[in-house]
């Protein structure tokens, strides 16, 4: 059982995958309430006022790259949008200043992208969307991609998972780093994760 609430972050801009978003979003806030004291506390973290995420998907940021305290994790999810802001200076240079803070970064699916851009995968091993391999590789040219996993520690602060609902799995990994194995089989029990056939 975790000692004390360890934070999240997740950031939110527009274009992102919403089961990169909220798959971690859910692992980690039904962390907190199976757990007394809580956990794990989740906090969103905007790029935009009001990102919209594929589909349609809206998320009301708990705050702004700008105002957010430094949180103990970082999740950067995936999505169409992270070709736009792995080129997006403002973004890159957050996401390297609360790289050094957190004890954890952890990407889903294309996220890869944008801390690879970040220079944060250099010498490491990473992963992420299948349909992804080549820009990673050219956007993170010291970087070993992995291929055919779920999701990647990529040393002993990043981690980098494979796509969409990958992320749910690397997010149950680190509740179970965190709070332990019964903690997270709570977790999956409550989401009915990996159902057995019937």
């Amino acid at each position: 059982m975790a000692e004390r609430t360890t934070t999240v972050q997740i950031l939110a801009f527009d274009d992102m995958e919403v089961l990169d978003f909220a798959g971690p979003y859910e692992v980690f806030n039904v962390a907190g309430e199976l757990s007394d004291p809580p956990a794990f506390e989740v906090h969103t973290v905007g790029a935009t006022a009001s990102p919209v995420g594929r589909g349609g998907f809206r998320v009301v940021p708990d705050f702004g790259m700008d105002d957010c305290p430094v949180a103990d994790i970082l999740v950067i999810p995936g999505g169409a949008g992270t070709r736009r802001i792995m080129s997006d200076q403002r973004i890159l240079t957050w996401t390297r200043e609360r790289a050094v803070d957190a004890d954890l970064v952890l990407t889903v699916c294309t996220g890869a992208l944008v801390a690879g851009a970040a220079g944060l995968l250099d010498g490491l091993d990473a992963t992420t969307h299948h349909g992804a391999f080549g820009e990673l590789e050219a956007i993170a040219p010291r970087t070993r991609v992995v291929r055919g996993v779920r999701f990647v520690r990529s040393s002993d602060r990043i981690y980098t998972s494979a796509g969409v609902s990958a992320g749910i799995d690397l997010a149950l990994d680190v509740v179970a780093g965190i709070g332990g194995d019964a903690l997270r089989g709570a977790v999956e029990a409550e989401m009915e994760w990996m159902w057995p056939d019937s």
